[in-house]
């Protein structure tokens, strides 16, 4: 209520003020005829500013706030998988009994395109993982999740990343993951019922992170080529990958 009233007073006392410089005006001029050209010139005019400053300038506007967000977004996701995401994607694949078949598309050249970065993030969503959870360690998943929980908790508390909504969503799959390890006691004596719970756990989160992992690489390289060097580098899907600089 106070809002809507606050805009009345304020409508009402614009249109009150220009009444009262019209009336002004007429007593200092007499001269009515004047008072209408200009008025209906303006009155005329003013559907062309609302489309110059509505329409085009908030479009333009909104367009430089999109690109600032989401340079914040590239930095935070960015921020992600040097502190945590490459390092558990490699945990991570140690699950897939099939992970051979999608190294291609994970280990791009440093001439990729972005077409070749675009049919490759659209065949690995495509990609059907065959996780086990009795192939990977389990208990050393659990202990590198549950180390990086704060920093996880910290990532999702940044409102920023509510306007990037896949990978939002990958950061769930992956808090979930930490949870459901976390509050297992002895991840040795699970039973076959539970282990293919925890793989779909698994299969959600890693799916959803090579999905994340591939476009954040294709924005180093478009924008940070030195950055993007260093991933390849420390590709965890690579095995002749090493991060000293040979040639």
């Amino acid at each position: 209520m106070n809002d809507k009233r606050w805009r009345l007073v304020l409508s009402a006392s614009l249109l009150a003020a220009s009444t009262a410089l019209y009336v002004v005006h007429f007593l200092i001029f007499r001269d009515s005829y004047h008072i209408f050209i200009y008025l209906l010139g303006d009155i005329a005019f003013l559907p062309i500013q609302v489309l110059l400053v509505t329409v085009i300038l908030n479009e333009l506007l909104e367009r430089r706030s999109r690109a600032d967000l989401l340079h914040k977004l590239n930095m935070v996701i960015g921020a992600f998988f040097a502190e945590t995401g490459t390092d558990l994607l490699g945990l991570l694949a140690a699950f897939d009994s099939i992970a051979d078949t999608v190294r291609d598309e994970m280990i791009p050249a440093p001439g990729w395109t972005g077409r070749q970065f675009t049919d490759a993030r659209t065949a690995i969503a495509a990609h059907d993982f065959k996780v086990d959870a009795t192939r990977g360690d389990l208990v050393a998943l659990r202990d590198y999740l549950v180390a990086q929980r704060p920093f996880l908790l910290r990532l999702l508390e940044n409102q920023n990343l509510l306007e990037h909504q896949s990978f939002t969503d990958t950061l769930w799959a992956v808090f979930h993951l930490a949870d459901e390890l976390a509050h297992r006691d002895d991840l040795a004596s699970l039973p076959a019922s539970d282990l293919a719970h925890l793989s779909g756990d698994i299969k959600r989160a890693y799916a959803a992170l090579a999905v994340q992992w591939l476009a954040h690489l294709q924005h180093l390289k478009t924008n940070y080529p030195y950055l993007f060097s260093l991933a390849v580098r420390t590709n965890p899907f690579d095995p002749s990958a090493h991060v000293e600089v040979t040639a």
